[in-house]
């Protein structure tokens, strides 16, 4: 079996899906794998690195496809109309697998089951124990709750901790962490490291006790409907139009306080909630961060920009772009770990071709093309399936 791994050609994606230790494994599996020329150059991978561990490196990409029946990559490849067509170099019958936002993509899934090409999206892996290992919104969210923290502070024009001077105490910063699923966990983590005084919110209220447990403080309006506010599936049920504006009042009252605010809440297949209106812009004090790691899906706040830092009221707000490639090594390393997890039980002993068992709940879960033709039911041909009803905090950024 020959496994290819791909450079990424999308603008600000400097990750790569493999890493010289996942090389040696599939290596060590019977597989051959090719590496196309400069694939890892972004995330401090060598091509000498994943020759030493294994691989072969390819000069382009034509080489690196040629009779690969397993095509690894971060992102989709881009098809016609776009910046480049990556999909015309790709041959019937092989197998991709990669983040391809199939939710919120249907012309690549048509133009991926158009193509002949197997396609595995990494993005719906079951949420499973037996798949925690293999899923990349968990592995990359919880670098980017990371590395938003990291953001705030370099925008930040003052000290994160309280500290005592002879001249004076510098009070600590004041954060409020929005949407408390993986990358909201890390930032509450991360932020209270750093000494700032943390809260955080969710429509969760499972979220409280996660949030208390790091040290936060967690803010809702807690009274009955909020008890009742989640389904057994940890999904968050439609609350009523009293309770919304009781919280929204709670909320915009808190985030005049802030000193920080980082928003993370994602509804895969959806735009992005607004969390931060205008008009709570407006009341936050000069020299204050918002850190929307939403931006790419429409964003946790209308006013932020993709790839820029603005300024609006006195108000600083971070929208980078691919905010774990921005700590790409690490990302890198992880997201082919997943991707290792993943690929590993499907190799067999001879490594010769891949077992693709769809009645096996994370194949099912993943696989969105085959044989020429849309197969998951999540992503019916020409068309998006609505998904569970709203979850803040599952699937970040």
């Amino acid at each position: 079996m020959k496994i290819a791994i791909l450079k990424e050609r999308r603008l600000n994606e400097t990750r790569v899906a493999g890493a010289p230790e996942t090389v040696k494994k599939f290596v060590s599996l019977g597989a051959d794998v090719i590496v196309e020329k400069g694939a890892g150059t972004s995330a401090s991978v060598s091509d000498a690195a994943f020759r030493e561990a294994g691989a072969t490196i390819a000069e382009d990409v034509q080489a690196a496809l040629d009779g690969a029946e397993v095509v690894l990559k971060i992102q989709r490849p881009m098809i016609a109309g776009e910046k480049i067509d990556e999909l015309v170099n790709f041959s019937k019958g092989q197998v991709l697998i990669c983040q391809m936002s199939a939710l919120s993509e249907p012309e690549f899934v048509a133009a991926l089951a158009a193509s002949g090409v197997t396609g595995f999206a990494m993005e719906m892996m079951p949420r499973i124990t037996r798949a925690q290992s293999m899923d990349i919104l968990s592995s990359q969210s919880n670098l980017a709750g990371y590395k938003s923290v990291l953001d705030a502070a370099a925008e930040f024009g003052r000290a994160f901790p309280m500290m005592m001077t002879a001249a004076g105490t510098v009070p600590p910063a004041r954060v409020l962490v929005m949407g408390v699923g993986v990358a909201g966990l890390q930032a509450i983590a991360t932020a209270k490291r750093l000494g700032a005084v943390v809260s955080a919110t969710d429509v969760r209220p499972a979220t409280k006790e996660q949030v208390e447990s790091l040290g936060g403080t967690f803010v809702a309006i807690e009274d009955e409907e909020f008890a009742q506010a989640q389904t057994a599936g940890g999904y968050a049920k439609e609350m009523s139009d009293a309770y919304k504006e009781k919280q929204a009042a709670l909320i915009a009252e808190t985030v005049q306080k802030q000193d920080i605010v980082i928003c993370t809440a994602l509804i895969p297949g959806r735009p992005a909630p607004v969390l931060i209106s205008e008009d709570m812009v407006k009341t936050m004090k000069p020299g204050s961060v918002i850190v929307d790691l939403a931006v790419e899906a429409g964003g946790n706040c209308p006013l932020s920009q993709l790839g820029k830092v603005v300024t609006k009221n006195g108000v600083k707000i971070v929208g980078h772009a691919n905010v774990p490639g921005r700590l790409a090594d690490d990302a890198s390393r992880l997201f082919a770990r997943n991707i290792l997890n993943f690929l590993t039980p499907m190799i067999g002993e001879d490594a010769q071709s891949l077992k693709i068992d769809t009645e096996d709940e994370i194949i099912a879960g993943t696989l969105v093309t085959r044989n020429g033709s849309v197969v998951n039911e999540a992503v019916p041909s020409g068309a998006v399936r609505q998904p569970e009803p709203e979850m803040v905090g599952e699937g970040e950024a």
